[in-house]
């Protein structure tokens, strides 16, 4: 999974933006297309692999015998229709799993299509975005994977678009309203009108998906302080390229509508880092981590021209950051406290009757 994605951006160059637009085409060409597919077989596939498996089978068995109406009203409702269609169609968990890994894979691809290194940046999310989150946490991945795509949206100033994203991706996991005031802070033009239209889905938000469950949200993950094992270290994955981008932002071949964009999700990365190291509740500060681990994508896939020759291939500078995600990888693989529940890999149609 790392190694094809890595000869890839070793063998690319850079993806020259237009010159009118300043941006890059997001079609999925016939390698994009096949790697879409592999990485939605590989994610929809897999037998018995990350932390939550049994949780979502639980999760599955809970929503069999109800009606459609009774799972819409469910927490999280696009997850749990999706799981009411997947058992009537007699799919089970792998029709969930398949959808959702359709869903964040598409996200991921014309995410790194936007790059102007996407194989680069595909690389650079296989070790933790893809085997951790797209593997292990289901609905977090397919909210991550409609985020994805409204970051896209909103690189490109389209606000509406990039609400839209937000508002599915809440419907499969609540966190992801998190992401909405972005907007507001990012917006180049009609900052009054977007603010009001970001509040207005803001609070749309809030009382769909967080009123009934805040209270519970709170007492679970603050006054309970939940700890996540290896919460400092994610997010100091993600400070470090915002330390990059904060530092080196002049260097960035960005349009204003990105750069504001990226800058804010850093500066929010960093704040992330404050808070870990501050309160004893880092699960809460995890979670919210993991919808800013785009920004690796988008610092790593820029970093060979930001210290290299602009716009050249930059081998070696695209060999060190294959070489410091081969590294994460290996890590987390072999020693990661939780590793057991990954390694190893196994795939349902070869797998199941073993």
């Amino acid at each position: 999974m790392f190694l094809l994605p890595a000869f890839a951006a070793l063998n690319g160059g850079w993806r020259r933006p237009s010159a009118v637009t300043g941006l890059r085409s997001l079609r999925l060409d016939v390698e994009w297309l096949l790697a879409v597919l592999v990485l939605t077989l590989l994610i929809g596939f897999r037998f018995h692999v990350g932390g939550d498996w049994e949780n979502y089978l639980r999760n599955l068995r809970s929503v069999a015998p109800r009606e459609l109406a009774d799972a819409l009203r469910m927490s999280d409702p696009g997850y749990a229709v999706l799981s009411w269609l997947s058992v009537r169609a007699g799919l089970g968990i792998y029709g969930v799993n398949l959808f959702g890994g359709l869903v964040f894979s598409i996200g991921l691809g014309m995410f790194c299509r936007s790059l102007p290194r996407p194989w680069l940046a595909l690389a650079v999310a296989i070790p933790y975005l893809v085997i951790v989150v797209a593997m292990g946490y289901s609905r977090q991945g397919i909210a991550l994977g409609l985020a994805m795509l409204g970051f896209v949206a909103l690189g490109r100033q389209s606000i509406f678009w990039f609400l839209l994203w937000v508002l599915l991706a809440a419907t499969f996991h609540k966190t992801a309203v998190v992401l909405l005031p972005i907007a507001a802070l990012a917006a180049t033009r009609s900052r009054y009108w977007t603010t009001l239209w970001v509040g207005v889905a803001a609070f749309v938000a809030y009382t769909r998906f967080l009123e009934d469950s805040v209270d519970t949200l709170y007492s679970g993950y603050v006054q309970a302080q939940y700890q996540s094992q290896g919460a400092l270290v994610r997010i100091l994955m993600i400070a470090v390229p915002a330390a990059i981008l904060l530092l080196w932002r002049r260097q960035f071949l960005f349009t204003e509508a990105e750069l504001r964009l990226w800058l804010w999700v850093a500066l929010i990365a960093i704040a992330l880092l404050a808070l870990v190291i501050a309160t004893p509740a880092t699960t809460a500060v995890d979670r919210i981590g993991l919808y800013m681990l785009p920004l690796q994508l988008v610092v790593f896939s820029h970093v060979p021209d930001v210290f290299g020759v602009p716009e050249r291939r930059n081998e070696d500078l695209v060999w060190v950051v294959l070489i410091y995600y081969a590294a994460v990888q290996f890590v987390w693989l072999n020693f990661a406290a939780n590793a057991g529940y990954w390694v190893p890999y196994r795939f349902y149609l070869l797998d199941a009757g073993a």
